[in-house]
């Protein structure tokens, strides 16, 4: 079998409204597949990590730079094909966009070694672990309005949110920490004393406004608190991570074991939350998974895009193995943005469903049983959004 061709879809629409996290307001919803072709007729599928014109670099990437070092290589050799790609990008891209192309190209790689076995990709991996995850409502996102407007908004939407049956809730921050701690109270008031919400600041604070929100969110009960500071503050990470009781969360922003491997010798995070479709695609992120345990660190990937990223995150935590073992081991979860997203709910031939499975399953969504990534996409559906090239 061989590679005959690689095509990027840029896909997007104009959101019913603008939303926002601490770094910007976007009004499009963007979203970047990855189709991989092969002169036996196995397609297979991924998805590329970016918004906007980030997804329109990463197009770029795919198709000008990574396709011709792949073309006629067989889409089987997939550790062959991830390594030469880095290896011949490394100086030009260790992190970033290069990477996050890389991903989309690799996850496609592991969907046609699936349908080829006729398994599908938990399969691939070693097994599932779980049948099924508990599912996260993620939500909340900032608006540009007045914060006590917000801070009602907040507490309403995050009551729904529970009301959905979703196990846990997460929201944004990034209106600067007193504001931020006035929203994180609306949606504690929302939720009730028992129920788990996390809050991501998108790295929007320093070290200092960090522990200001931090021991609020200690007060409140908070699960986590995700990127409170930029990324590459790894001593700032590891000051929080001692000097507050909730769980510091991050990773997202991380690409490639190397990367990983910084972070988790520096014992900066309670929880790691890796990104599929951006640190290097599933090669790389059994990687990087394997670090984690190794460090003793529970994952929580990061789940961001398509229908396409949701079914890939879904087999992975399937073949997630327990930390640590025994009757009682701690559980990963599936992030579940609860905002308008077309390109996840109706991007399939076969939607997967995800809200009304939370609702009909307490909280729990089925792993897809389907080779591959079990999933494809309507391609009526993918013309209809796609940018011009």
């Amino acid at each position: 079998m061989k590679i005959t061709r690689i095509i990027s879809h840029v896909l997007q629409y104009e959101m019913p409204e603008q939303l926002g996290y601490s770094q910007q307001y976007y009004g499009h919803r963007t979203a970047h597949l990855v189709e991989v072709e092969t002169d036996e007729g196995v397609t297979g599928w991924g998805e590329c990590f970016g918004p906007g014109n980030i997804a329109l670099a990463n197009k770029s990437i795919v198709e000008k730079v990574i396709q011709p070092m792949v073309l006629g290589m067989d889409p089987m050799d997939r550790d062959v094909i991830w390594h030469k790609v880095y290896n011949l990008m490394r100086d030009h891209g260790q992190k970033g966009m290069p990477m996050q192309s890389l991903s989309g190209v690799d996850i496609a790689l592991w969907d046609i070694a699936g349908k080829v076995a006729g398994l599908p990709l938990h399969k691939m991996i070693g097994g599932a672990h779980r049948t099924s995850v508990p599912c996260y409502g993620y939500g909340m996102m900032l608006r540009d309005e007045p914060v006590d407007a917000l801070a009602a908004r907040f507490t309403d939407e995050a009551a729904a949110i529970k009301e959905m049956g979703f196990v846990a809730t997460k929201m944004k921050t990034g209106f600067g920490p007193k504001p931020d701690v006035a929203l994180c109270t609306a949606v504690r008031k929302g939720v009730g004393d028992a129920y788990p919400f996390m809050v991501d600041a998108n790295h929007a604070y320093t070290t200092s406004d960090a522990f200001y929100v931090g021991r609020a969110l200690d007060e409140l009960d908070a699960y986590w608190f995700e990127e409170p500071i930029a990324p590459e503050d790894h001593a700032g990470y590891a000051e929080l991570r001692r000097g507050l009781s909730v769980n510091i969360s991050g990773g997202e922003a991380e690409f490639g074991r190397w990367g990983w491997r910084a972070i988790l010798e520096n014992r900066g995070l309670d929880i790691a939350q890796p990104e599929v479709c951006a640190l290097g695609g599933i090669s790389e992120y059994l990687r990087v998974l394997a670090l984690c345990h190794a460090h003793f660190t529970p994952v929580v990937n990061h789940v961001w895009g398509s229908a396409i990223a949701v079914a890939t995150n879904l087999q992975l935590l399937a073949a997630m193995p327990p930390l640590p073992g025994g009757l009682h081991p701690w559980e990963p979860m599936l992030e579940f943005d609860t905002t308008d997203n077309k390109f996840r709910d109706d991007l399939l031939t076969h939607p997967l469903n995800i809200q009304a499975q939370v609702k009909a399953n307490a909280g729990r969504v089925t792993i897809p049983d389907r080779p591959g990534i079990g999933v494809e996409p309507d391609r009526d559906f993918i013309a209809h959004y796609a940018l011009a090239a």
